[in-house]
């Protein structure tokens, strides 16, 4: 792929009426690793249901509920098409990646895994898919963790020695939170079904910036968060093969999950139902739903392409500054579209600050995944990171901002 210079402003800045709000003129916009910024449509979309026809799905045989239920399984459908999955079943709502990875855990790690079984991931994980497995601990499950080469990927080497017999499950994230880098997923779900393992996928920060096949993955878990991708909060997806489903037990008890219940035991509902305990976030759904269209409209391949575009353009001028140290790999079709780093002498959380007040709105921290920051030696970083709405204005804003930070702490 040929990255071209992206415009000084994006073509799709103008969709997103928070750069418009009163106040928000000098807002540059550079956290959308932690929740991107949402189009006017989506907006529409989640109004109109909350105005026209709010109530709730599937039991209602009223219009506006057989209105509602249509639009939450329409965005079902569309999610399923947008990441290539064969049926619609497939699509479990959830929370977002965080619970989809719990739901994973929890129904495998209880009712599968057993003492001496073990959970294969990386260092380079976000905090959502470590916790859920270590709490597996009780059960004598061990977690291991594949390390990092010297140029901030996945050490393919440790990962194949540490996958054994006793792996049963593989998870990895497809893009790293902090450092940027795209995982051969592919490569590694070979691996690890050809160990007889479960492969999971964290796509939080790959679904969003990149076109994503689940059949040609051959992942059988993948979790999604929609506000990292022009969705609201509260909604994301939980995409599983129907037969690893359909052998999975539900975490979450209680209405729609359910078949039939009698005081002597309960039968669960088909899939994707016996998953969705309770009355799902339907805004948070319809509003997803909207979001795939918007994105599709775009194009996927559009979206990676710009997004490397960005993503170039400021790698090649963060290469520039001799005082900054830049973490992950340097070149950009290693990655995708967020930088973390950390200007030398000065804290990330002082970076942050001062360029918030310059109007550039970054992430500083351990970016809840301190393993890695513990492999990296550092405490935390400054992470900026780039969408569709971005131009080059808004990057070399960055820069600027940079400028006053070295100015303050001279």
């Amino acid at each position: 792929m040929t990255e071209s210079m992206p415009p000084e402003k994006s073509p799709f800045r103008d969709d997103f009426p928070i750069f418009s709000a009163p106040g928000n003129e000098r807002l540059v916009y550079l956290d959308s690793a932690a929740t991107s910024q949402k189009p006017l449509s989506v907006i529409e979309a989640v109004t109109s249901f909350e105005e026209e026809f709010n109530s709730n799905v599937h039991r209602g045989i009223y219009p506006i509920s057989e209105k509602a239920t249509e639009a939450f399984e329409a965005s079902r459908e569309k999610f399923r098409s947008f990441i290539n999955a064969r049926h619609a079943n497939e699509v479990v709502f959830v929370r977002g990646a965080t619970e989809a990875l719990n739901i994973a855990a929890l129904s495998l790690g209880i009712y599968r895994l057993r003492e001496g079984d073990e959970v294969l991931t990386t260092v380079m994980e976000h905090h959502s898919n470590i916790v859920p497995w270590q709490m597996l601990s009780w059960k004598g499950i061990k977690v291991k963790y594949a390390g990092l080469d010297d140029r901030g990927r996945l050490d393919m080497e440790d990962f194949s020695s540490k996958l054994g017999s006793r792996t049963r499950i593989v998870t990895v994230s497809h893009v790293s939170n902090v450092l940027g880098t795209v995982n051969n997923v592919r490569e590694i779900g070979k691996m690890a079904h050809d160990n007889g393992s479960i492969f999971i996928v964290d796509g939080a920060q790959s679904v969003p910036h990149m076109p994503v096949d689940v059949r040609s993955m051959d992942c059988d878990i993948l979790a999604v968060s929609g506000h990292k991708m022009c969705a609201p909060t509260g909604i994301g997806v939980l995409y599983g093969k129907s037969e690893l489903l359909d052998s999975m037990e539900p975490v979450f008890g209680g209405g729609e999950m359910i078949s039939e219940v009698k005081e002597s035991g309960s039968k669960w509902a088909e899939l994707p139902y016996k998953f969705e305990a309770g009355t799902q976030n339907i805004s948070g759904a319809i509003g997803l739903g909207a979001a795939l269209d918007y994105l599709k409209g775009i194009g996927m391949e559009r979206v990676e392409e710009y997004d490397k575009s960005l993503l170039s353009y400021a790698m090649a001028r963060m290469i520039e500054q001799e005082d900054i140290e830049i973490y992950g790999p340097r070149d950009p079709e290693d990655r995708s579209g967020l930088i973390s780093f950390n200007l030398k002498g000065v804290h990330s959380h002082d970076v942050a600050e001062i360029l918030g007040r310059e109007g550039v709105a970054t992430r500083s921290g351990h970016h809840c995944a301190q393993p890695l920051m513990d492999e990296l030696d550092q405490p935390s970083t400054t992470r900026a990171s780039f969408y569709l709405y971005n131009g080059r204005k808004d990057v070399d804003a960055l820069f600027s901002a940079l400028d006053k930070v070295r100015k303050v702490f001279a």
